[in-house]
This record gives structure tokens, C-alpha cells and sequence, in this order.
């Protein structure tokens, strides 16, 4: 058998839906478990909506938006003729809107988690009742009932021996050669619904690849594969064709954006290749991940954050950093969330850079500030560089202040900001 994942783009819309069709009908006599994220900017709608309920701001108009939205898309691919499907969409409403309406000021990762995932829910109600109605027989799958979870909210940790087991379980018992599933999204301990992180569902893959011991999971995107960068940043990209497994963890750890951090190591595990192909265009080779190392250091490849903040901590007595202040000051990092991208210390200071979650930060910046001096720079760009050389640096920090920079055998990371900032 084999999983595919379709993240948000690739179902952003009908036309986007007819086409997951096409991929999976022509696959037709293959088992597949097909994994599918929320539709479009669905999350982000969703988290702006929490966002909203709690900070006591209004919710509901926004919150009506998402679900009109999916009662649209599910008419115009299925007009009226699945009653049932509409009126699960409904239900889905009334238990969004009585949630927040009865909820007693519950922390916002609980409360997130419980709405946010509810994207991937109503994508995959709509896309069932699209394929069935269209001749392409799937089982439907609830993820929150396959993939086990603990009860760390937005970032929830995978029971794996007890997901095998519910997984392994469904498998032998589906209704069809393909079932289609969500992404992202687990079940915690007392029927909590969570979340797995940010763009979770290429992990989602992973473990139900891992679960069922697959021969290969595709995620279908709308690239050819997996370029050495985000064309948003460089016009001129280059496909990677052929990348390892621990090529393909070094470049997500630095924020690449084409797989999920923690996909690579369970494929791995189990020998499992990993195909990035492109779903506007299936014909192409695309690009496949696995155990071979001869093309990783071919390509340079580059990876762009903007909206960095570089935070400058040091005693207040000019004694130097040692042992007992780096582990003080990871352990606040870690209690407010904040995870470092790049860290550098002198004898009396210690120089990390952050993504800016603004009320994170400052709420952190406080906290530092009662027993350290603290100077920050928002604003700040970070590239990393893997398999780079000196003339490719010196073109891509033109017209740039570097304010830190690190250099391995594979790896240079500049944080920069460009001039006047």
C-alpha cells in the first residue's frame, strides 16, 4: 500500500478537489491511504477566530465565514445530493459555536486545538462525499481516533505503540482500497482532540506510513518537488531530484518549508522513500528522499526567514556567561514557547535569534529582564546555506548589515538586515 498527502493548496478550492480525484482514481487499484489537510487558509481563519475569542473580540461573523466557505464548496461538487453530508457539516458548526459559547476560560492551546482542527475534519467530509458521489469508492477515517496522543496541546506527543495498534486495527477492517484520513490532527487522553504542530500533516503521513509499513508516501504540492528554494525568495530555483534522509532533516530543521521536521525519521525507520511530486502536473519524476547520499552536496540549497528577533542577553554585573546562565536562560525559552534558531555566546553575553510571535517575545523579554540586561533587534532576515561557497555569499549579502554569522563544513547561517533598518 501507499499514502499520499494533499496539503491545503493542492485542495484550496473545487477545481483543486476534482484533481485529488483524478490522482487518486488513476491509482484506483492500489491500496492507498490518502491523507488530507484543511482547505486552503482554513487554519488561519480558524486561529484567527481563537484569537479572537480570546482576547474578547467578535467571533462569530468570522467563524460563519469558514463554515459557509465548506457548505459552498460541498454544493457546487455535489449540488444536493447528499443530505447527509450537509447535515454533518452542520453539526460540525453547532459543536464550533456551542464549544466557544460554553467555554469557561480554558487555556488557548486547549481551546485552539479543539477549533483548529476542526479544518481538517470538514475538508475530508467534503472530499468523501465528492469521491463517492463520483464513483471513487473511500472509507472515511477519523484521525482523532487512529492517531494517540498526549494532551501537549499544539504540539501534541504520538503514542506510537498505541497508534500502531488502532491503525493496523482500521486497516484490517476498511470498506474500501482507499481510505482517506486527515492531517495534523490526533486524539489525546479523555476524547480531547489535538493538534501534532504547524503543518503537521506531512508527519501525519509518516505515521501512518510507519503504522502500516508502506512502499512509499507521496505528498503532492504545487512545485515539481523539492527545490533547493522558496521560489517566493529566489526567482531562479533549482529541482532537487534525489536527497537522503539526513539531508532532507538538516534542511528541515532550518525552516525549509517542503517537509514537516519530525516526517523524515519514522520513513526512515522503516526504509520507506519519500516522493514530492507535483499534483498540477502528476507526469512529472518529481523528487524522492531515502537512503542514497551521492547527490546531496550538488545543490546549494537556501533558506529564507524573515521577521527574525535577535536577542543579546548578558549579566547585569559583566560576570561572564557560563554553564548555570545558559541553562537559565534555555528552560525560559522553553517554558514561553519560543524555539531558538540560532544561538552564539561571548564571555559576558548570549546572542539568540527567534521567529517574532510578538506577545511571546515580549512577554519573554520581561521575564529576562529581571535578572539580565537584554538589547534586541526585530526586523532581521536569517539565511541558511547548505553546501554553500564564497561567490554565492557574497552576491546574496550585497546591500546587507550581517550581524551574525556561522559557518560548519556544510552549513553558514548569516542573520542580516538590510540597510537603513
Amino acid at each position: 500500500m501507499n499514502v499520499f498527502k494533499f496539503g491545503g493548496a493542492s485542495v484550496k478550492n473545487t477545481q483543486g478537489i476534482q484533481n485529488l480525484k483524478e490522482i487518486v482514481a488513476h491509482f484506483g487499484n492500489t491500496e492507498l491511504l490518502v491523507v488530507v489537510s484543511a482547505m486552503d487558509k482554513t487554519t488561519n481563519k480558524l486561529e484567527n477566530v481563537v484569537n479572537a475569542f480570546t482576547s474578547d473580540q467578535a467571533w462569530k461573523d468570522q467563524l460563519t465565514e469558514v463554515f459557509d466557505f465548506h457548505k459552498t464548496a460541498l454544493r457546487e461538487l455535489v449540488g444536493e445530493n447528499d443530505p447527509q453530508a450537509i447535515e454533518t457539516l452542520d453539526k460540525i458548526q453547532d459543536y464550533a459555536f456551542t464549544f466557544l459559547e460554553q467555554d469557561g476560560g480554558s487555556e488557548y492551546d486547549f481551546i485552539y486545538d479543539q477549533i483548529v482542527s476542526l479544518g481538517e475534519i470538514l475538508s475530508t467530509k467534503i472530499i468523501a462525499s465528492y469521491l463517492n458521489s463520483a464513483g471513487v469508492d473511500v472509507d472515511w477515517q477519523d484521525a482523532r481516533k487512529l492517531v494517540h496522543t498526549d494532551n501537549n496541546y499544539r504540539d501534541a506527543r504520538v503514542d506510537w505503540e498505541s497508534t500502531e495498534h488502532k491503525v493496523t486495527e482500521m486497516w484490517e477492517r476498511k470498506s474500501s482500497n482507499i481510505v482517506l484520513t486527515q492531517g495534523f490532527i490526533g486524539g489525546g487522553d479523555h476524547n480531547r482532540m489535538t493538534t501534532l504542530g504547524r503543518e503537521g500533516s506531512d508527519f501525519s503521513a509518516a505515521i501512518f506510513a510507519y503504522c502500516l509499513q508502506a512502499e512509499s508516501v507521496t505528498i503532492w504540492k504545487d512545485v515539481p518537488g523539492m527545490l533547493n528554494a522558496d521560489p517566493k525568495h529566489f526567482s531562479n530555483t533549482s529541482l532537487l531530484p534525489n536527497i537522503s534522509y539526513k539531508e532532507a532533516v538538516e534542511l528541515s530543521y532550518y525552516g525549509a518549508s517542503v517537509i514537516h521536521p519530525k516526517t523524515i525519521k519514522p520513513l526512515e525507520n522503516k526504509h520507506i522513500p519519500l516522493y514530492i511530486k507535483s499534483f498540477l502536473d502528476p507526469s512529472l519524476a518529481g523528487s524522492v528522499i531515502n537512503e542514497n547520499t551521492s547527490e546531496d552536496s550538488k545543490i546549494p540549497s537556501y533558506i529564507f526567514k524573515t521577521d527574525q528577533v535577535l536577542l543579546s542577553i548578558s549579566t547585569r554585573d559583566f560576570s561572564f556567561i557560563v554553564e548555570e546562565h545558559i541553562s537559565d536562560i534555555f528552560n525560559r525559552f522553553a517554558k514561553h514557547k519560543l524555539k531558538i534558531q540560532t544561538m552564539q555566546n561571548s564571555a559576558i553575553s548570549f546572542s539568540v535569534s527567534v521567529n517574532n510571535h510578538p506577545s511571546k517575545v515580549k512577554d519573554l523579554v520581561e521575564n529576562l529582564q529581571r535578572d539580565y540586561q537584554v538589547l534586541y533587534n526585530e526586523g532581521i532576515e536569517l539565511m541558511t546555506i547548505r553546501h554553500y561557497n564564497e561567490a554565492i555569499v557574497q552576491e546574496l549579502i550585497k546591500g546587507k548589515e550581517v550581524l551574525l554569522e556561522q559557518k560548519t563544513r556544510h552549513t553558514m547561517r548569516l542573520l542580516m538586515r538590510g540597510n537603513g533598518q
